[in-house]
Protein backbone atom coordinates (compact mmCIF):
# COMPACT_ATOMS: atom_id res chain seq x y z
CA UNK A 1 0.00 0.00 0.00
CA UNK A 2 1.06 3.25 -1.00
CA UNK A 3 0.57 6.71 0.36
CA UNK A 4 1.40 10.16 -1.23
CA UNK A 5 1.67 13.75 -0.79
CA UNK A 6 2.47 16.67 -3.11
CA UNK A 7 4.39 19.56 -2.48
CA UNK A 8 5.17 22.33 -5.00
CA UNK A 9 7.92 25.39 -3.96
CA UNK A 10 8.28 28.45 -5.69
CA UNK A 11 11.30 31.23 -5.18
CA UNK A 12 14.48 30.52 -2.97
CA UNK A 13 14.65 29.08 0.43
CA UNK A 14 13.88 31.87 2.42
CA UNK A 15 11.35 33.59 0.17
CA UNK A 16 9.73 31.53 -1.75
CA UNK A 17 6.44 29.98 -0.84
CA UNK A 18 4.85 26.34 -0.81
CA UNK A 19 1.78 24.35 -0.61
CA UNK A 20 1.29 20.75 0.21
CA UNK A 21 -1.82 18.45 -0.83
CA UNK A 22 -2.38 15.00 0.78
CA UNK A 23 -3.53 11.71 -1.10
CA UNK A 24 -6.65 11.95 0.55
CA UNK A 25 -7.71 15.21 0.05
CA UNK A 26 -8.65 16.40 3.90
CA UNK A 27 -5.02 18.70 3.44
CA UNK A 28 -5.28 20.81 0.08
CA UNK A 29 -3.09 23.84 -0.67
CA UNK A 30 -1.63 24.11 2.89
CA UNK A 31 0.93 26.85 2.61
CA UNK A 32 4.14 26.29 3.82
CA UNK A 33 7.16 28.78 4.22
CA UNK A 34 10.65 29.11 5.71
CA UNK A 35 9.35 31.81 8.05
CA UNK A 36 7.13 28.86 9.20
CA UNK A 37 9.17 26.10 9.63
CA UNK A 38 12.26 27.73 11.03
CA UNK A 39 11.11 31.39 12.57
CA UNK A 40 7.36 31.18 13.61
CA UNK A 41 7.82 29.70 17.20
CA UNK A 42 3.71 30.17 17.45
CA UNK A 43 3.31 27.65 14.67
CA UNK A 44 0.40 29.60 13.15
CA UNK A 45 1.83 30.87 9.91
CA UNK A 46 1.72 27.32 8.04
CA UNK A 47 2.82 24.09 8.27
CA UNK A 48 5.96 22.30 7.69
CA UNK A 49 7.14 19.24 7.73
CA UNK A 50 8.17 18.52 11.18
CA UNK A 51 4.63 18.91 12.17
CA UNK A 52 3.55 16.80 9.49
CA UNK A 53 5.78 14.27 11.31
CA UNK A 54 4.48 14.66 14.72
CA UNK A 55 1.22 13.94 13.64
CA UNK A 56 2.06 10.68 12.07
CA UNK A 57 4.28 9.82 14.87
CA UNK A 58 1.71 10.72 17.53
CA UNK A 59 -1.46 8.88 15.34
CA UNK A 60 0.98 5.84 14.42
CA UNK A 61 1.94 5.45 18.21
CA UNK A 62 -1.53 5.66 19.35
CA UNK A 63 -3.01 2.97 17.05
CA UNK A 64 -0.49 0.60 17.49
CA UNK A 65 -0.83 1.19 21.43
CA UNK A 66 -4.50 0.20 20.80
CA UNK A 67 -3.64 -2.85 19.50
CA UNK A 68 -1.54 -3.93 22.37
CA UNK A 69 -3.81 -3.18 24.72
CA UNK A 70 -6.95 -5.11 23.08
CA UNK A 71 -4.46 -8.09 22.65
CA UNK A 72 -3.67 -7.75 26.43
CA UNK A 73 -7.29 -8.06 27.49
CA UNK A 74 -7.14 -4.05 28.81
CA UNK A 75 -9.25 -2.03 25.54
CA UNK A 76 -8.24 1.79 26.11
CA UNK A 77 -11.10 4.36 26.53
CA UNK A 78 -8.99 7.39 24.80
CA UNK A 79 -5.54 7.49 24.21
CA UNK A 80 -4.11 11.15 24.24
CA UNK A 81 -1.00 11.52 22.48
CA UNK A 82 1.52 14.06 21.39
CA UNK A 83 4.69 14.40 19.50
CA UNK A 84 7.41 17.29 19.22
CA UNK A 85 9.35 16.82 16.81
CA UNK A 86 12.29 18.96 17.12
CA UNK A 87 14.57 20.55 14.39
CA UNK A 88 17.69 22.09 14.45
CA UNK A 89 18.60 24.48 11.39
CA UNK A 90 21.46 23.21 10.20
CA UNK A 91 21.50 20.12 11.61
CA UNK A 92 18.26 18.63 10.73
CA UNK A 93 15.54 16.39 12.80
CA UNK A 94 17.12 15.34 15.92
CA UNK A 95 14.48 14.14 18.15
CA UNK A 96 10.81 13.11 18.34
CA UNK A 97 9.33 13.41 21.83
CA UNK A 98 5.90 11.15 22.73
CA UNK A 99 3.82 12.04 25.58
CA UNK A 100 0.35 9.86 25.98
CA UNK A 101 -2.11 10.36 28.71
CA UNK A 102 -4.10 7.15 28.52
CA UNK A 103 -7.89 6.26 30.27
CA UNK A 104 -7.52 2.46 30.45
CA UNK A 105 -9.72 0.79 32.62
CA UNK A 106 -8.13 -2.56 34.23
CA UNK A 107 -4.70 -1.98 34.00
CA UNK A 108 -1.90 -0.89 36.16
CA UNK A 109 0.52 1.51 35.61
CA UNK A 110 3.90 -0.73 34.98
CA UNK A 111 1.78 -2.99 32.07
CA UNK A 112 0.78 0.17 30.57
CA UNK A 113 4.13 1.48 30.34
CA UNK A 114 5.68 -1.97 28.99
CA UNK A 115 2.77 -1.99 26.40
CA UNK A 116 3.79 1.66 25.93
CA UNK A 117 7.12 1.36 24.94
CA UNK A 118 6.38 -2.04 22.89
CA UNK A 119 4.32 0.42 20.69
CA UNK A 120 6.95 3.18 20.93
CA UNK A 121 9.34 0.67 19.41
CA UNK A 122 7.64 -1.39 16.89
CA UNK A 123 5.19 1.55 15.28
CA UNK A 124 6.40 1.80 11.51
CA UNK A 125 6.54 5.38 12.05
CA UNK A 126 8.92 5.05 14.78
CA UNK A 127 10.80 2.53 13.01
CA UNK A 128 11.22 4.90 10.12
CA UNK A 129 12.53 7.29 12.58
CA UNK A 130 15.36 5.27 13.55
CA UNK A 131 18.27 7.60 12.73
CA UNK A 132 16.92 10.13 15.28
CA UNK A 133 16.07 9.97 19.37
CA UNK A 134 12.72 9.12 19.83
CA UNK A 135 11.65 9.33 23.92
CA UNK A 136 8.16 8.55 25.75
CA UNK A 137 6.53 9.51 28.99
CA UNK A 138 3.26 7.82 29.33
CA UNK A 139 0.77 7.61 32.20
CA UNK A 140 -2.46 6.83 32.78
CA UNK A 141 -4.64 9.58 33.50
Amino acid sequence: MDRSATAVWKGGLKDGTGILDLQSGVFKAQPYSFKGRFEDESGKSGTNPEELIAAAHAGCFAMQLSHFLAENGTPAEKLDARAVVTVIPGTGITKSALTLVGTVPGIDQAKFKELAVNAKENCPVSKALGAIEVTLDARLG
